[in-house]
Order: structure tokens, then C-alpha cells, then sequence
């Protein structure tokens, strides 16, 4: 595959985006092309990865962030592809299943989003540390959201997920200190995707659609990839601890300005 060469400063940095294959972590991988990097899209949906890649330069890697087996593929290919150094490391894959009250909710949704959110999280940053030491600037950079600072109703399974998120990542911080490795949370308030919501309401277009009716311009994919590739090209002495990014129509959670 031809690879679109960029900016000299960061020809040869290489950046890895789980999720992908649609919404904020397609956007994302095409924002830090952009900005030079070698990305590798990793995702489960493999059609649509590979034509990312190719749009981009970049690289498909199939990878289901909940099975160990298929994250240590994508860490092998990572050593490939960076001569076994990693420079940036995006956190994306993730979502929400449900929106019950806690008194119904699923317990397997929750474990569900656990597992992508928390665990996967886990499992991937395990796999790529030695990859992101050995690049001697390197970024670990997770997509959390406001739901991990503010709890809502009928949210609580998610919520608990991004909570996690977020200490996942102060801890990273912490342990990390002193390395070479810089870490980093962008945390996202309502973005309109094509699948977000309809994945949260099991395909039910309507509810779906409910979340951002009147709602003059929600977030985009393309401004939190924005907001994303900018973290990842400070100059390595400067760490974002986390960028918290929401519509001017979202004041909070629940104040949401709506043109009816």
C-alpha cells in the first residue's frame, strides 16, 4: 500500500486508533494523517477500515479490543509497522448499550460496556506500552466523555464505565511519571455520530434521533478529532491532562438548549 507522505517533523510517527471504523475514531485517524502520521485504523469491521486506509495511507489492522488474542495481533503489527516504536496511542473504541434505570438495567450491557470501555482499554495499553517506551515521545491519549464526570439518569451503567476511564487515566498518569510517555484524556460532550445513539437504543432510529432533536449544532466526529490531533502534536513536554469539549448549545448534562 502507497503511503501518503507528509510533513517532515512527523513522517515517520506512528499513531494507532481502536475504533475505528466509524464516528469519532475514523475521523480521528484521518485528522492525525493529516497532521503526518503513519495511523494504523484498528477495528472490527474490516471493510470499512480497509477503505479508510487506503483513503488515508495508513494501515488496516482487524482488532476486537475484548479478546486478547486479537490485541496481541494488533501489537505485532505495530512492531512492524513503527520498527517497534509507537508515538501516539488513541483509546477510542468503546460505546453505551441501553438506558435503563439502575433498578432494570441489564446487567449484560453493563458488563458489555465494562469490557469495551474499561477492560479494552486495558488490554490495548498493556500491549502497546513497550512500543510507545521504545518511541522515547510517547502518547496514550483516551476518548472519555462528560458522562464520566457527571452522572444522569438512566445513564448509569455508561456513566460508571467513563468514570473508570477517567481513572484509568489519572492513574496512568501517576505510574507513568518520569517516562517518556505522555497522558491524556479528551473527553467529549454530545456528539452526533451515525451510530452512537442508535447503538445505546438497539437500533430504534426514533429514540435515537430524540437525543438531539433541536439541538442546534451538536458536536461533529470532525471536531473531537480536531481537538485529538492537537493533543498529539504538542511539543512532548507539554502534556494536556484532559480537554473536556462540548457544543455551546451544552451548558451541562442536563441543560441542553433545544430550538423548538
Amino acid at each position: 500500500m502507497t503511503e501518503t507522505h507528509h510533513s517532515t517533523d512527523q513522517r515517520t510517527r506512528t499513531a494507532v486508533v481502536t475504533g475505528a471504523s466509524s464516528g469519532i475514531g475514523a475521523a480521528t485517524a484521518r485528522a492525525l494523517a493529516a497532521a503526518g502520521f503513519h495511523v494504523l485504523c484498528a477495528a472490527r469491521r474490516t471493510d470499512r477500515i480497509e477503505a479508510l486506509a487506503e483513503e488515508i495511507g495508513g494501515r488496516a489492522v482487524a482488532c476486537d479490543v475484548t479478546d486478547d488474542a486479537s490485541v496481541a495481533a494488533l501489537a505485532a503489527a505495530v512492531a512492524e509497522a513503527g520498527d517497534g516504536a509507537l508515538h501516539v496511542l488513541v483509546n477510542n473504541a468503546g460505546g453505551a448499550f441501553g438506558s435503563d434505570t439502575v433498578d432494570e438495567a441489564d446487567v449484560e450491557d453493563w458488563r458489555a460496556m465494562y469490557d469495551v470501555n474499561v477492560l479494552g482499554l486495558l488490554r490495548v495499553t498493556q500491549a502497546l506500552l513497550p512500543a510507545l517506551r521504545a518511541s522515547g515521545d510517547g502518547l496514550i491519549l483516551n476518548v472519555g466523555s462528560t458522562a464520566g464526570r457527571v452522572s444522569y439518569e438512566k445513564g448509569g451503567g455508561y456513566t460508571a464505565a467513563k468514570h473508570a476511564t477517567k481513572a484509568v487515566t489519572q492513574t496512568l498518569r501517576l505510574e507513568l511519571n518520569g517516562e517518556p510517555i505522555r497522558v491524556s484524556e479528551v473527553a467529549p460532550g454530545m456528539v452526533h455520530t451515525e451510530e452512537f445513539a442508535l447503538v445505546r437504543f438497539g437500533g430504534d432510529q426514533a429514540a435515537a434521533d430524540a437525543v438531539y432533536d433541536g439541538v442546534p449544532d451538536p458536536l461533529s466526529a470532525d471536531d473531537v478529532a480536531d481537538a485529538i490531533a492537537w493533543v498529539a502534536t504538542r511539543p512532548a513536554h507539554v502534556n494536556i491532562d484532559e480537554l473536556v469539549i462540548k457544543p455551546r448549545a451544552q451548558a451541562a448534562q442536563h441543560k441542553v438548549h433545544r430550538i423548538r
